[in-house]
């Protein structure tokens, strides 16, 4: 049975939008009609039409407008997945502060009228770092992701019986919005094919959330044999371009009666760093959500606004080689990344009216956008200079290098260091064998860069160096895997490196906290640092500057940069790859910059090399689509199957 609280307490824990909602949560119930093949909503024949929105993804003071713009488009609900790993980012440490909290994102939804079709996982793929698992599970090595191993369920179960508490209250029957709750997310797609697994945690959520709540599975055409399971509702996803009538009909012999729904029909696709900008034709989603809603069918599109992976948390694939996605996470969706309709927006809007009532009235105007710059940065240092405040714990010895996940670094960057026990006149080979970085390496001896070892690449250096010499190898963590692999995907060095014959031992590890760098240090006057003349590898710039006139959304350029991570005001705005492409401008949302009369500080972590004109500006576009620097296909990945950076991406698979 399902926890109930106390009334004297309830209308205490909920807010006023639901609790003027209470009176007649007795009456309220969202079921499946199967012997009419649809949803009955307070029991009344119901179909929803509804859209993909990620909070993690979108700054909580931009919310309401993007909620409001799906509603305006004729949704009569949305679906998110639930982030373990944003929420819970140590064993037993919660965050549901500021654009984590979700229940405020709840009562948003709720005041836009939207009901909510919610994914909590625990595993969510979604393009996001370890598809939402926690790395801090990877911290007991042998586990097993997403089974019955004992660990994985014990983790989970200790998650759930803190995410659901709080969402029960929510559920519709409750009054709350939340019509129904996904098990797990593409479980089929995922060789284990556990069914133990997958009845645990539907037990787990009957236990926590009781019987009257609809729980559900998705899974892609290829996947419902194991992500379906007895007594969860079942459901599809595919895209534009499949064919409909052929995965319905596959649908029906795992769900003979009740309604056709596709969980995530497809209005665009995501980007790989290296691939081009990925879109959809405006005709053929059109076309294709037509279709099914002439069928009766209930439809989610993914996504409708795709928002940002800020900071580290893009996720990555396994396809071929390791395929980090890009911070952008646009998708080509209705609502673009700036949160600004478009053309597909307007289209679909008038395809949904053809079938149900649409709110009526002008939808906001796209947001004012800003140009600025160009702006020329500052040499502020070599980060190799920094070592004492981007590491004030010191470093970490070991006789073989440690992973990140072992030293419980969870994001972005930690520094190898070790010293070379003889000179080296000729210049030698260095490498790390069996595809032991994870996932690119910035090597460095006496401070001075000699290049990049790369995930997946027969790449070699060739060093020279005296006997004493440093070596540092400043591991990135690219972005734990979300989809395309069985393999937990641990970080850093997980192989000792070669130089010539030897294996190379005695490591100092640094686990580099550059965000607390950033936010605290940078703002107070350092002492300026020696540095060469023409600086290369890891070394931050930055530049203060004022906006003159009115503040709007803006687009980051970087002409001539080659990769790094890029601050505004000490926000992590995200990755930045130039030249590798397709993405060339980061999305800056207005609430981040001062008005008139502050300075604003950027700041940005160049890992390889800087134009000759350390410049940046402000666009009022994105460019998300440049395919002049996709010449760098990967002709000696290990993979014999790698797909070279012209050939299109499969789209199974999510």
């Amino acid at each position: 049975m399902a926890p109930k609280k106390p009334s004297c307490l309830r209308s205490l824990l909920l807010p006023l939008s639901l609790t003027l909602l209470l009176p007649q949560a007795d009456t309220r119930s969202f079921l499946v009609d199967r012997d009419h093949d649809r949803f009955l909503l307070d029991g009344a024949p119901f179909r929803y039409v509804s859209g993909s929105l990620h909070y993690f993804r979108v700054p909580r003071v931009l919310w309401t407008d993007r909620l409001l713009k799906m509603r305006w488009s004729g949704l009569n609900a949305i679906q998110f997945y639930v982030p373990w790993n944003y929420h819970e980012p140590q064993p037993g440490v919660y965050n549901f502060n500021g654009s984590r909290d979700l229940i405020a994102f709840l009562n948003e939804a709720a005041l836009a009228n939207l009901l909510v079709i919610l994914r909590p996982g625990p595993y969510i793929c979604a393009e996001w770092e370890m598809g939402g698992l926690p790395s801090w599970l990877l911290q007991k090595p042998e586990i097993h992701l997403r089974t019955s191993d004992p660990d994985f369920l014990a983790a989970v179960d200790s998650w759930f019986k803190v995410l659901l508490p709080k969402i029960y209250p929510w559920l519709y029957h409750n009054g709350g919005n939340i019509i129904s709750i996904q098990v797990e997310n593409e479980y089929g797609s995922y060789r284990a094919c556990d069914f133990s697994y997958m009845r645990h945690l539907a037990g787990l959520f009957r236990a926590l959330l009781g019987e009257k709540i609809l729980l559900f599975t998705t899974d892609g055409p290829e996947g419902l044999k194991c992500g379906s399971l007895q007594g969860l509702y079942t459901t599809v996803d595919f895209g534009p371009a499949d064919n409909m009538t052929k995965i319905f009909t596959l649908l029906r012999k795992y769900e003979p009666h009740g309604p056709l729904v596709n969980s995530e029909y497809y209005t665009g696709w995501l980007d790989y760093w290296g691939q081009n900008h990925s879109t959809r034709s405006v005709s053929a989603v059109t076309k294709g959500l037509e279709n099914m809603l002439k069928l009766g069918a209930s439809v989610n599109m993914y996504m409708f606004h795709g928002g940002t992976n800020f900071g580290y948390w893009n996720g990555a694939d396994k396809k071929g080689r390791f395929l980090p996605i890009t911070t952008s996470y646009d998708y080509d969706a209705p609502i673009s990344e700036a949160g600004d309709p478009t053309p597909k927006l307007f289209a679909l809007r008038d395809v949904i009216s053809k079938f149900q009532e649409v709110p009526l009235g002008p939808l906001p105007p796209p947001s004012p956008k800003m140009m600025l710059g160009p702006l020329t940065l500052h040499l502020v240092g070599h980060l190799l200079a920094f070592l004492d405040l981007l590491c004030p714990r010191g470093p970490i010895h070991s006789i073989l290098p440690m992973t990140f996940e072992a030293v419980k670094q969870d994001h972005g960057f930690m520094l190898y260091r070790t010293y070379m026990t003889y000179t080296i006149f000729e210049p030698t080979p260095f490498w790390v064998p069996h595809n032991g970085v994870h996932d690119r390496a910035y090597v460095m001896v006496d401070g001075v860069f000699q290049g990049v070892l790369e995930r997946n690449m027969r790449d070699k250096l060739f060093l020279t160096g005296q006997l004493g010499s440093k070596l540092d190898i400043l591991v990135e963590n690219m972005g734990r895997l979300s989809f395309g692999s069985n393999s937990s995907d641990f970080k850093g060095l997980l192989e000792p490196p070669i130089l010539g014959q030897t294996i190379l031992t005695q490591w100092l590890m640094f686990p580099l906290k550059i965000d607390n760098l950033v936010k605290w240090w940078f703002p107070l006057q350092l002492p300026k640092w020696p540095y060469p003349q023409a600086p290369s590898g890891p070394t931050f710039y930055s530049k203060t500057f004022p906006i003159l006139g009115s503040v709007g959304d803006t687009f980051l350029y970087l002409p001539g940069w080659t990769k790094g991570q890029v601050w505004i005001n000490g926000f992590n705005l995200g990755r930045y790859w130039t030249k590798q492409g397709p993405q060339q401008t980061l999305y800056v949302p207005r609430f981040l910059l001062f008005p008139r009369g502050a300075l604003n500080k950027i700041t940005l972590l160049e890992l390889e090399n800087v134009p000759l004109q350390p410049q940046v500006q402000f666009l009022d576009k994105p460019i998300l689509n440049s395919t002049s620097t996709l010449h760098r296909t990967h002709i000696n990945s290990l993979s014999a199957d790698t797909l070279s950076a012209s050939e299109p991406m499969e789209l199974s698979g999510h």
